[in-house]
């Protein structure tokens, strides 16, 4: 498609490589923008400029944070006992959304997938060992998708720390077989929680 001005051009061929956007929906998006008080376009550059130049990830947890360490760390009243471990930063909001959840997190940052190239050393495994062996974790609950990466990664942890003192669970199973955490809706991923199983070698 021919455009009237490099700018615009430009303005679409960014838009587009954003995920879920074609080029049509790229441009009604540029061009909404262009019938908005310039203020309303310069805001969204600025809040965009801000998130990749300013948001962090907790040192704690991995969360994303505007500090060095996340509100849920530094919030004194979360059980300090409990670890939950997810795969990414959306499976923290989609728990949080439940309010039936107060202890921390570790986010791993993805999961075991060799056919993508990922291993162990590619996730944050070592800061869960660190936070295990500080004594203070008594139960670590493998909230991961109900995948068969999401089966393996809750596998190699149980198998590399199950001689230390912590009590392994699991999210209840009221996420279907096969389906990402950050797509369950917030009732059924509640009860998962409050009803999670302890887990073994067979991961039920």
């Amino acid at each position: 498609m021919d455009y009237p001005s490099k700018v615009l051009s430009k303005a679409v061929e960014e838009i587009a490589g954003l995920p879920g956007i074609g080029r049509k929906s790229a441009l009604r998006l540029a061009l909404h923008l262009l019938r908005q008080p310039s203020s309303q376009g310069i805001s969204l550059g600025s809040a965009i400029q801000n998130l990749v130049t300013e948001i962090k990830y907790c040192k704690n947890c991995h969360n994303f944070s505007d500090s060095e360490v996340c509100d849920i760390c530094n919030d004194e009243k979360r059980n300090q006992e409990i670890l939950c471990v997810v795969e990414d930063v959306r499976d923290v909001m989609a728990i949080e959304n439940t309010g039936k959840y107060t202890g921390k997190y570790l986010v791993l940052g993805g999961k075991i997938s060799p056919m993508e190239g990922i291993g162990p050393s590619q996730l944050k495994i070592t800061s869960l060992e660190k936070k295990i062996q500080s004594g203070t974790i008594k139960e670590v609950i493998f909230a991961l998708s109900s995948t068969m990466e999401g089966e393996t990664t809750a596998y190699y942890i149980y198998k590399k720390f199950k001689m230390l003192h912590v009590n392994f669970t699991n999210i209840a199973r009221g996420i279907a077989v096969g389906d990402e955490l950050e797509y369950a809706d917030e009732i059924s991923l509640g009860r998962s929680i409050i009803n999670r199983t302890s887990y073994n070698e067979k991961g039920l």
